[in-house]
C-alpha cells in the first residue's frame, strides 16, 4: 500500500485530513440479533479490538455502552427506540434521508475533548444484498468500519474484507494499517497528511 493510498483512506470529502482512534476501553451492546449471532458479531469486535491493540470492557464510566451496534428491516424503526434520539438528535430526519436514499448501512462516531473516539453507532439495514451475506462476514465488516475514523470514500471501491479458503479475513493492508494506528507513539487524532506518511512507514 503506497503512502498516498494510506492518506486516502482518511481524507474527507472536502479534501481535508482527519485521522482518530478510539481513546478509552470499547464496551459493544447489539440490538436487533439473536442470541447465536449476538455471539458472533461481539466475537468480531473483540477479534478486531486485539489486532489494533486496544481494550474493551465491561462498562464504560460516562455511557455505560459506547458502541452500539443495530440490526433491523426498515429506518422507520430508529425513531421508536427509546432515548436513541438524546444520543442521535437529528435521528428523525436523518432516517428519512437514509430511507430516501436507500441506504443499508450507516455509522455515527461521538469524540471526546482531544477528538479521539468516545462512542459510535452502527446502523444496519439488513435488505436483500445484506441478508445474503454471512453474519460473520457483516459482523467482521461492521468492526473494522468503527475501529478508527475512516474517509467517506475508504471503502467505496474495495472492502475491507478479503475472501480466502474457508471464509474472510481483513485485509492484510487495512489490518496494518489499523495496527499502526494504533501504535503507542502515533498520536489518538491527526488532522496532518504527513500522518498517513508515518501510518505507512509502519505498514
Amino acid at each position: 500500500m503506497t503512502p498516498e493510498a494510506v492518506q486516502a483512506l482518511f481524507t474527507r470529502k472536502d479534501g481535508s485530513y482527519l485521522f482518530a482512534r478510539w481513546g478509552r476501553p470499547i464496551v459493544p451492546v447489539v440490538f436487533g440479533v439473536e442470541e447465536a449471532t449476538l455471539a458472533v458479531v461481539k466475537g468480531a469486535i473483540e477479534a478486531v479490538v486485539t489486532l489494533a491493540g486496544h481494550k474493551m470492557a465491561e462498562t464504560d464510566p460516562e455511557l455505560g455502552a459506547n458502541l452500539m451496534v443495530f440490526f433491523f428491516r426498515d429506518w422507520a424503526e430508529l425513531p421508536q427506540v427509546p432515548n436513541l434520539d438524546r444520543l442521535l438528535p437529528d435521528l428523525g430526519p436523518l432516517c428519512d434521508r437514509l430511507a430516501a436514499a436507500g441506504a443499508n448501512q450507516y455509522r455515527a462516531f461521538r469524540f471526546d475533548a482531544d477528538g479521539a473516539i468516545k462512542a459510535a453507532f452502527a446502523f444496519v439495514r439488513m435488505d436483500a444484498a445484506l441478508e445474503a451475506l454471512p453474519a460473520d462476514v457483516l459482523a467482521l465488516n461492521e468492526a473494522a468500519q468503527v475501529i478508527v475514523l475512516w474517509g467517506e470514500g475508504a471503502f467505496a471501491e474495495a472492502s475491507p474484507l478479503a475472501q480466502v479458503e474457508g471464509g474472510v479475513i481483513l485485509r492484510p493492508d487495512i489490518a496494518g494499517v489499523i495496527r499502526a494506528g494504533y501504535d503507542r507513539v502515533m498520536p489518538a487524532v491527526a488532522r496532518d497528511p504527513s500522518h498517513g506518511l508515518r501510518l505507512a512507514a509502519r505498514l
